[in-house]
């Protein structure tokens, strides 16, 4: 039997933590330049602690959220296991 350094679906939860992150990160600088560009509104994040908040969290919940989906959908990405994909 071979021990593995990694679980099963550390592969699949780092993908789902990247991805989250990167997505919450979009999704920041997309509504930032959504207010900057149409609505002429500049946001001042040094000036508003909620608004730095936010900034921070929603990219680091959307890793967490990546993270869990990728938990979860982990085993489905090894076929071997059960004699193919559910």
């Amino acid at each position: 039997m071979t021990t593995h350094l990694f679980p099963e679906r550390a592969a699949s939860v780092l993908a789902g933590l990247l991805i989250g992150a990167a997505l919450g990160l979009f999704l920041t600088q997309t509504v930032a330049a959504f207010l900057t560009f149409v609505l002429h509104r500049t946001l001042d994040v040094d000036g508003t602690p909620v608004l730095l908040a936010l900034f921070i969290a929603v990219p680091v919940l959307g890793g967490i959220a990546g993270g869990v989906i990728g938990y979860r959908r982990g085993d489905d990405a090894t076929p071997g296991r059960r004699g193919g994909r559910r």
